[in-house]
């Protein structure tokens, strides 16, 4: 069944997630105003039409997908309930379970995995009482879209509890290697891993080229994976620490 969904917005994941929808058929559509041309071109490339205005978008869709930079999430949702959309809502943003449950959508989600281009590579959780609606959207696409219950949080929380530990890493590898350069003995530390951790290396040099054109937005993810901590009486002070790294990262 054909589905008018609003995408709001098409960066890298979200135009990849919508170009998923238009090969299964749907009509998805964004909203331009204020966005970069570079976020038009993605639009474009994915198929997505124009509408200029949330307000457009909130009267044409069935489903509003959020998926933007967790810190914008809240006044994503709020943009669009105060059109008066009386739609499914899905917010898959990174954000932690408390973030999600004061934004009430009606289904909560979390991705993980890089933009989608082949099955086997992106997983889309979600939960609340219209996850399988949404599910449904993404049947036979290359997004292997998967329902955990129908709690508002239940997502978020598994996405918090993932990014955690793989960019969580990422900030203490990148760290540590300033650290020892600071220090004068990155070239020691090299060799050591060459007999200890072969492996290390490696994964240390791809967590700086990865995170440099993303920090900016981890930063705020950092923040929500140390507000999961908080909540379930765990130490906050990784992440937020992991934060500032990102954030020096994405000053260069």
């Amino acid at each position: 069944m054909t589905m008018k969904v609003g995408l709001l917005h098409p960066g890298a994941m979200g135009a990849a997630l919508g170009a998923a929808l238009v090969e299964n058929g749907h009509h998805v559509v964004w909203a331009s105003a204020g966005r970069s041309d570079a976020t038009r071109a993605r639009a474009e490339a994915a198929g997505l039409s124009d509408v200029v205005t949330i307000a457009a978008l909130a009267s044409r869709s069935d489903f509003v997908i959020s998926i933007c930079p967790p810190e914008h999430a809240a006044d994503v949702a709020g943009a669009v309930r105060d059109t008066g959309f009386a739609g499914g809502f899905l917010d898959a943003n990174a954000i932690s379970p408390e973030t999600a449950k004061r934004i009430r959508p009606d289904v909560d989600g979390g991705v993980i995995g890089p933009p989608p281009r082949k099955p086997g590579t992106t997983r889309l959780y979600l939960s609340g009482s219209r996850a399988a609606d949404i599910a449904a959207l993404f049947s036979d696409t290359a997004v292997d879209a998967r329902v955990l219950d129908d709690q508002i949080g239940t997502a978020s929380a598994l996405k918090m509890a993932y990014a955690a530990y793989t960019k969580g890493l990422s900030a203490l590898l990148i760290a540590l290697r300033e650290t020892a350069r600071a220090n004068g003995v990155d070239e020691y530390l090299l060799e050591e891993w060459a007999i200890s951790q072969p492996d290390l290396a490696g994964i240390s040099e791809f967590a700086v080229t990865n995170a440099g054109p993303k920090a900016w937005r981890w930063v705020a993810e950092m923040e929500e994976i140390a507000a999961t901590f908080a909540a379930a009486d765990q130490p906050d002070g990784f992440h937020r620490a992991a934060a500032d790294v990102y954030r020096k990262v994405a000053a260069r």
